[in-house]
């Protein structure tokens, strides 16, 4: 996202900052796309002009997601210079938090544009700058790198990465050793770190020190990464029953994965070649996430092939996972879950699992989600006698609650071993859902079944999302100031009973720009702004305990309608 609080510029300033930005670009290809668009600003061009405002008038903000954004050259694009002032200011920051030594950082990249050149630039120019860098070998999941920030016992990690972004998008992500256990950054953090990133800004990066002095990351890394994922298997029924497809969806999972998926017994999986080996191009996607439609039709088509009972997709970072069971009713003859309904099965696993080893004080644990993820999981966690935490969206929160043995969020990313890992991990959930499914398979049981065994269990949730793009993003912030200052009464037929606003904090959590609407049936409604992408999202749930399992599903579904009807027509 952007930060919008910077004036516009007039003409000739904005030529200056331009050609200012020009001379310190190190990269050949965005150099010559701002040269060019320079010359032509200075000819006249209003087209240019405009383009340019778009590139200068704001920057990248760097937050707690870090860092995300189109490649491009200017601060409100993704490029070498931007990286530069970046790695620089935290570099900073890590020198100016250290408590007595060197600090240290270990970095890592996936397959986009640019990630393994941006990953370099941020290990010279921390080992520059006198922190210890330390490079992973190769492009590798997000996963490891988080996985290797808690193995090395190292100050930080950087990501370079922009997960399932549209291919010409790149990104940073940013997280803590030390007390902070390999999570993302928090508040106030981001702030202090920007802070630094600003202060270099106003200097030029080509005058920033450089050195080759980094190290590189073993390969025992990886393996102890792989031998650690391959423990969360705790099934000992036999677990090459259940056949499955994977995609890496042109990422980087399947090399890791794949060594995961033997070493833990499974079946081996067949491949969607056309999406196993890493491509920044995404050729086979219009959008390489497997929530959006279309994303999963060549996974469905080599699952129809082979007959498969499951479908993995790992998005092109693989922390995150996508699940298809098979369904005849669908045109595709397969299902994609969604991501709350995976959650609620893992987390009834891990429920049950947690059950298994309790002690005289019985199960010990928190199952933890994001506030606009399904209330399934906090139904698991009451049966079990469970901790349940609800918390801020993004894993740099879900992976703080305490005592934390399982933490999902609804957009596909689950944390299974936060012993391990303290952020998202679609291998390991991968590996989660294959040993469930396998030891279901063992009683005759499928994944599909199991989804109604948790509907009989504790009720059936329903939910909907809505995602409202936007091209102008004061439109965003229009909307929720309307909802704060107009709340509705009624959403349809339905009596809202509470509406509680978190922009000032909530019940224990931090503030967030996010709206809470609780409606008299049980109902929920959430609305906030994506922290990564130009939308305004909606989230919808309700649930049903009364009657047979289909009874509770035409409840609970026939209220989400209705809601989502009533909220697409409210912020119309």
């Amino acid at each position: 996202m952007t930060d919008p609080t910077s004036p516009t510029k007039d003409t000739p300033e904005l030529l200056a900052e331009a050609r200012s930005w020009l001379a310190q670009d190190p990269d050949p290809e965005t150099r010559d796309e701002l040269e060019a668009l320079i010359v032509a600003a200075e000819a006249g061009s209003a087209e240019a002009v405009a383009d340019l405002h778009s590139r200068f008038d704001e920057r990248l903000a760097f937050g707690t997601a870090g860092l995300r954004g189109a490649i491009a050259a200017g601060p409100n694009r993704m490029n070498r210079v931007l990286v530069a002032q970046a790695a620089a200011g935290f570099a900073r920051w890590l020198l100016e938090h250290a408590e007595g030594g060197t600090p240290s950082v270990v970095i890592g990249y996936d397959g986009r544009k640019n990630s393994d050149v941006f990953a370099r630039d941020t290990a010279e120019l921390m080992a520059g700058a006198g922190v210890r860098a330390i490079l992973l070998p190769r492009l590798l999941p997000t996963p490891v790198l988080a996985f290797a920030v808690r193995h090395l016992n190292v100050s930080a990690g950087v990501m370079v990465t922009a997960s399932h972004n549209p291919p010409n998008d790149n990104g940073y992500k940013v997280y803590l050793g030390g007390e902070d256990h390999g999570s993302q950054i928090v508040s106030p953090v981001d702030a202090e770190i920007a802070a630094h990133i600003l202060d270099v800004a106003r200097g030029s990066v080509a005058e920033l020190p450089r050195s080759d002095r980094y190290e590189i990351v073993p390969d025992d890394v990886e393996r102890a990464y792989i031998e650690a994922t391959v423990a969360v298997a705790v099934t000992e029924t036999p677990r090459d029953t259940v056949s499955f497809v994977y995609t890496a969806m042109h990422g980087v999972g399947w090399r890791t994965a794949r060594e995961v998926f033997a070493r833990a017994g499974f079946a081996s999986p067949t491949p969607v070649t056309e999406q196993i080996d890493p491509d920044p191009a995404f050729p086979t996607v219009a959008f390489p996430n497997p929530e959006e439609p279309g994303a999963m039709d060549l996974s469905f088509r080599t699952a129809r092939e082979a007959g498969a009972d499951l479908v993995i997709a790992n998005d092109p970072d693989a922390d995150r996972l996508a699940v298809a069971v098979p369904d005849p009713s669908s045109p595709d003859g397969y299902r994609r879950l969604s991501g709350n309904e995976v959650g609620a099965l893992l987390g009834w696993r891990a429920a049950e699992i947690a059950a298994e080893r309790a002690d005289e004080r019985g199960p010990v644990g928190t199952l933890a989600c994001s506030v606009v993820s399904s209330p399934a999981l906090a139904a698991v966690a009451r049966a079990y006698t469970l901790d349940f935490a609800d918390t801020l969206t993004g894993f740099k929160w879900v992976s703080r609650a305490p005592g934390l043995v399982y933490g999902y969020e609804e957009a596909l990313g689950y944390l299974v071993n936060p012993d391990t890992v303290r952020d998202k991990d679609g291998i390991s959930a991968a590996v989660a859902l294959l040993d469930l499914a396998n030891g279901l398979a063992a009683d005759g049981v499928t994944i599909a079944e199991r989804l109604e065994q948790f509907a009989e269990r504790f009720g059936f949730f329903a939910s909907d999302q809505i995602s409202l793009r936007v091209t102008d993003l004061s439109r965003i912030g229009e909307i929720m100031a309307a909802l704060r200052s107009t709340p509705p009464s009624h959403l349809g037929d339905v009596r809202v009973t509470q509406i509680d606003d978190l922009r000032d904090g909530f019940g224990g959590l931090p503030p967030s720009d996010v709206l809470r609407i609780l409606l008299e049936d049980g109902s929920r409604v959430m609305v906030r702004p994506s922290g990564t992408e130009p939308k305004l999202k909606i989230y919808i749930d309700a649930s049903s305990d009364e009657g047979t399992v289909e009874e509770r599903r035409r409840t609970a579904t026939g209220r989400v309608a209705a809601l989502s009807e009533a909220m697409r027509t409210l912020v119309a």
